[in-house]
């Protein structure tokens, strides 16, 4: 039986990472797709286990080869899901879990119809201000830019088959740990 695809996205800031670190502490059988981005590593980031730090050139490059199912710039940064990896483990039977930008889930979406989209929400634009202010991590021009953006993006929520508001993160892990339960549990997986 052929894996399911989880996306997981919503604006930036919205603690998607902190929600999918949580939840894979738990859930040892279902897979990270790690993504490729340009932008600079923050404190504490991984190479390969967070993300995959590449340059410009080599981004394009994959993006050229056709080795990404999925790709966007957001604020001057551009991000991507390697292909191979993907297609491997689902055509394992392992269930994947990407955590991806809004611009990316749209492109899964055309891709992998049969995906699990999960939209993850702030309780506020206030909190989400607040969230990636903390971070500390962009100046108020970027923050300004990244709220705009966010702005919009609230209303693809609508496009998703979930939707699950990060108040507090045990409750958002546990949400999305329903979720899957639920798309496990779907009599279509046993025809």
């Amino acid at each position: 039986m052929r894996g399911k695809l989880f996306v997981l996205s919503g604006p930036s800031g919205v603690g998607k990472g902190t929600v999918r670190a949580a939840l894979l502490n738990d859930y040892t059988d279902i897979l990270y797709s790690v993504s490729a981005t340009t932008r600079k590593k923050r404190e504490g980031e991984v190479d390969g286990k967070d993300y995959f730090f590449v340059s410009l050139e080599n981004f394009k490059g994959m993006l050229n080869n056709d080795e990404l199912i999925e790709w966007a710039e957001y604020c001057g940064n551009y991000y991507g899901t390697p292909r191979t990896y993907v297609e491997e483990k689902l055509n394992q039977g392992y269930d994947v879990i990407l955590e991806i930008e809004i611009q990316g889930a749209e492109q899964i979406k055309k891709k992998f119809p049969d995906g699990v989209f999960v939209f993850l929400a702030p309780p506020s634009l206030n909190e989400l201000r607040s969230r990636i202010q903390k971070r500390g991590t962009e100046d108020a021009c970027i923050i300004c830019e990244r709220l705009k953006t966010a702005e919009i993006e609230m209303d693809e929520m609508y496009n998703y088959d979930y939707v699950i508001v990060n108040d507090v993160i045990n409750n958002a892990v546990e949400k999305l740990k329903a979720i899957i339960i639920a798309e496990r549990c779907k009599i279509e997986n046993y025809k």
